[in-house]
Order: C-alpha cells, then sequence, then structure tokens
C-alpha cells in the first residue's frame, strides 16, 4: 500500500488544502511558507485554571518514541515460545543476551548486546484488530470509538502524546516540544493521533517529510525568502500587525487557526542557530551515519537523538509511512504472494532494527542522555501465536510486547508474562492507557491532567495508570 496523501502545508492532518493565495490573504503568511506547524508557547495561567496539583518528580527530560507500524512479531522477536508445538514457535531460535534470564531472536545479535539498558513489557494488550484504530491507541493512549479500518481523525478523537506535552510542559525559546518524522502514517485514509485535535493546531508537532538520509536534506521551511533580511521581516511583522488589528475578519481567522501564534513561533525560529543546528545532520561523522544505517528510519533516529540533544522534549520516528509487510515498509508481515514472512523479516524487518535501536540506545549512553530520554519502541499490537496457512502470522493485539529504555525504567528487566504460546497475558496485563500514563508520569506531567476536549468538555489526558513495577 502506498503512503497516504496529505498536505505538508496542513500540520493538523486533515484533508482539506489552503491555497497559497488563500494564505496571503489571512495575514500574510504566505512570507515563511505554511509547512512550519503552528507552534507556540502553552499558557502562562494553564496550572492556575486546573489547580495546583501535586506532580510527580519527572526522571525523563525527553521522549523518542519509535513507532512500528504495521505490528511486529513479539513471538518471532521478544517473547519467544521455543517449546511451543510446531506451527507455532516460528523458524527463529532465541538466544541468550547481555540481561541475565532475557532471551531474544538470533536475528537480533547487536540487540542482545544492548538489552541489559531495556524493559520489556511482554503484557501489552487491548481488543483493536485493525491498524489505524490500534494506531491511533498506541499513540495517544485512548481507546478508539470503534475498531473501523476507516477511522479518521476528528475534533472528538484524543491528541497525540508530544501535543499533550507540548500544552502543558512546553519548551521554552525557538526550539518545537514536538517533532514528527519523517512520513504521515495511515492504512487507507491517515491514522489519528499524530496531531494536537481538540487541543488546537498550535500543539500540532513539527513535521518534517523530507527524507533526511537524501544528500541535500535541508529544512528551506527555517530558512528566509531570497533577498529579504531577519531585520525586514521583523519590520514587516509590526506592519501586519497593525493590520491585523484593524481587521476584525483577520483576527477571527488567526485566532481560529492558530495563525498569528504560528507566525510568533516561526519568527523565533528563524533566528535560532540552535535549532537549524540539530538539523544539519552532515554536521555528523560518516562513520556515526553509517552506525543507524544510511536509510531513511536510521537517518530520522540519528536525528532524533541530535533534536533532543538541542533540546526538544518530543520526537516520533515512524518505521514506515504504511503498513506494507514487505521489503521496505512497514511490519504487517501476513505473506505476500510467494514472499512470506520470516524470509522478509530476515532479509529487511529485523536487520534494520538490528541496526538502528542499539546504536540509538548506545549513543544516547555514551552521551549521557540515556538516563533522562526515555525510548519506546513499539507497534499497534502483536502477530498471532498461530502460523496462518501462508507461512505468515495475522493481527494479534491480545498480547504483545513493548521495549522501553532509559528515562527512569529499569534496566534488563522484563515487567509481565505471557501463557505459553504468547497468547495471553498471565502476570501484569498492561494496557495501552496504562503505558500513556508511565510516559507522562516519567515526564513530571500528572497522567490524571483534566484539559477541556471537544465541547469544552473536562477529559483527562490518561484514563491508565503508570505501571510502576518498571521505574527504576
Amino acid at each position: 500500500m502506498t503512503a497516504p496523501k496529505h498536505s505538508f502545508a496542513c500540520a493538523g492532518f486533515h484533508e482539506t488544502r489552503f491555497s497559497r493565495r488563500h494564505a496571503l490573504k489571512v495575514g500574510g503568511l504566505g512570507l515563511l511558507g505554511l509547512s512550519l506547524p503552528k507552534l507556540l508557547e502553552a499558557e502562562e495561567t494553564r496550572n492556575a485554571e486546573r489547580g495546583t496539583r501535586n506532580l510527580p518528580k519527572p526522571r525523563a527530560k525527553s521522549v523518542i518514541f519509535l513507532h512500528q507500524f504495521g505490528g511486529p512479531s513479539h513471538i518471532d522477536m521478544f517473547d519467544m515460545k521455543p517449546e511451543a508445538p510446531e506451527g507455532i514457535r516460528g523458524s527463529h531460535k532465541p538466544v541468550s543476551t547481555k540481561a541475565d534470564g532475557i532471551a531474544i531472536s538470533e536475528h537480533l545479535p547487536r540487540l542482545c548486546k544492548v538489552m541489559d539498558k531495556v524493559t520489556l513489557i511482554r503484557s501489552m494488550r487491548h481488543h483493536m484488530h485493525n491498524h489505524n484504530p490500534a494506531s491511533y491507541y498506541a499513540l495517544t493512549g485512548h481507546a478508539p470509538p470503534v475498531d473501523d479500518i476507516t477511522l479518521r481523525d476528528s475534533p472528538e478523537l484524543f491528541p497525540a502524546y508530544g501535543s499533550v506535552v507540548d500544552d502543558l510542559a512546553p519548551v521554552s525559546g525557538a526550539l518545537p516540544t514536538f517533532v514528527a518524522l519523517p512520513w504521515v502514517i495511515g492504512d487507507g485514509t491517515i491514522t489519528p493521533g499524530q496531531g494536537a485535535s481538540f487541543l488546537g493546531k498550535v500543539h500540532d508537532p513539527l513535521l518534517v517529510t523530507r527524507d533526511p538520509n537524501k544528500a541535500d536534506f535541508k529544512l528551506p521551511e527555517l530558512n528566509l525568502p531570497a533577498g529579504i533580511t531577519y531585520e525586514r521581516l521583523m519590520h514587516r511583522r509590526s506592519i501586519q500587525k497593525i493590520i491585523d488589528k484593524q481587521s476584525s475578519l483577520l483576527e477571527h481567522s488567526a485566532q481560529a487557526l492558530g495563525m498569528d501564534a504560528y507566525y510568533e513561533k516561526a519568527l523565533a525560529m528563524l533566528d535560532s542557530p540552535k535549532l537549524r543546528e540539530a538539523f544539519n545532520l552532515s554536521a555528523e561523522p560518516d562513520a556515526v551515519r553509517d552506525s543507524y544505517g544510511r536509510t531513511t528510519y536510521g537517518q530520522s533516529c540519528l536525528l532524533a537523538r541530535r533534536l533532543v540533544e538541542a533540546g526538544t522534549k518530543f520526537v516520533t520516528a515512524y518505521f514506515s509511512p504504511n503498513i506494507g509487510g514487505d521489503v521496505g515498509s512497514g511490519w504487517d508481515t501476513h505473506g505476500n504472494n510467494d514472499k512470506k514472512m520470516f524470509p522478509v523479516l530476515e532479509k529487511y524487518h529485523l536487520p534494520m532494527t538490528d541496526q538502528t535501536l542499539p546504536t540509538l540506545l548506545e549513543e544516547l549512553d555514551q552521551r549521557g542522555l540515556l538516563d533522562t530520554t526515555l525510548v519506546v519502541w513499539m507497534g499497534e499490537f502483536g502477530r498471532t501465536p498461530k502460523i496462518n496457512e501462508k507461512a505468515s502470522r495475522d493481527h494479534w493485539p491480545d498480547c504483545y510486547t513493548v521495549l522501553l529504555a532509559g528515562g527512569g525504567v529499569k534496566r534488563g528487566f522484563v515487567y509481565g508474562e505471557s501463557d505459553k504460546t504468547a497468547s495471553y497475558p498471565i502476570k501484569d496485563p498492561v494496557r495501552p492507557d496504562d503505558l500513556a500514563a508511565t510516559i507522562y508520569y516519567l515526564l513530571g506531567i500528572d497522567p490524571h491532567t483534566e484539559v477541556r476536549g471537544a465541547g469544552d468538555r473536562p477529559v483527562l489526558i490518561s484514563e491508565g495508570n503508570p505501571v510502576m513495577g518498571i521505574v527504576a
């Protein structure tokens, strides 16, 4: 399946497209281009409005969320069952790792060497069998209203983790709080839960859809138009403010679309050498870039490391724009004509994972960043324990594994347990709601903070409870 069409200009991921002419009419915003999402500082009165809370002590300063679209097979990677009957255990063998008592796939030899930095939750579960609703659940921590593959974004659905963080605990200065790269994902329709939803477009991520693996990778959105100096731009902005105040239409439009706040943040970004340098991948030694893999996903993980090092608080990097199931795409390995699941895993998915993930964890640790950076590696569900007639595995949300590292979680640890066939949790089941609460807790955000949802109704950012058993 091909990647979903989307408008880079509209960071809210709606299918409506705004022409440059329309943008120029609304406050002259065509000057910078519309590809930069609407980012701004959260309201200073937010805490007073919501009341004083006893917030958890922050253990993580940032999160790198690695979403494995398509659903990786837990039983063939992190929760192997070598004693299970044939037709369940698969063709791969488990091997010991640097963490005592933890065995993972023989096709992940480099990852074996860093498992002492990792916590595995082997008891994740929910009941969504379709990619879009299950991915929405993974990206927001809130169960979708229906298990429907055509689930679309709407103001009633919840925002992405990074958008909540941008609202409640934004980064100060010119750096974005939330960055998403290098695609907008979707299965037929754009997967909801990638943007700010009812929190407003100002909390959408800085969306980077340029390929960081290309030699000419850069962000022209952060560059001034030819022939315009920063001082001249600021002068134009002053004139524009005067004009805007005289036009109630423009004022209402700016308020509705978050344009004015976006413009102010965009201007600050234009004058931010720190942000420009974070995106300058050419500053990295070739050996470092090679270690991540000269792939779009590998270089996205490297860019994620550079962004959290610069001060960005939440980075989401997507493995693939589509569910795929073949070489060069996502983890939906049902079996594709004569291409079976296990050779595809061996040729593409597992080698890619075994190159990028250990490198990211090692680099974060060597740079003193792992203790304060929570890495979350997860898909929307696992795969069926029983191998199907195509020598592949189907969707299985009833039990799967999530990998966590850094940011205050235990090292070399397994939480939860599945049954003898990795079909269901038999100890310490964890819902995506609980994982969401854990992420917020580790960031020092009360997981039960109340925000205003659609229709101005009060809603909680998480209905789950932090998994304290994994906290170091």
